[in-house]
């Protein structure tokens, strides 16, 4: 099952972030591995789904993060548009 979330911060040198869930509760770290489009940086409130996983001894984590359409900045759609062909 899918949650949607809003990037809470992320550190480009450490490559790793936290998200809010929507619904509430503790933010969910995750890294840049967990990304879906691991090309584009999140930003401090975009949007994005992501699934969550448990690791070491129980802490979750967000996982497959992907941003929501309608939440990157006008060049980064720009630029998804291009990838996409």
């Amino acid at each position: 099952m899918s949650n949607s979330g809003k990037i809470k911060s992320y550190d480009v040198a450490k490559g790793s972030g936290a998200i809010t869930p929507v619904k509430g509760g503790d933010a969910l770290p995750f890294n840049k591995s967990d990304l879906q489009q691991q090309a584009q940086e999140p930003r401090e409130g975009q949007a994005y789904t992501y699934e969550t996983r448990e690791v070491n001894g129980g802490k979750v984590h967000a996982t497959s993060l992907q941003m929501e359409q309608g939440s990157a900045p006008q060049g980064q759609k720009e630029q998804a548009r291009k990838q996409q062909g």
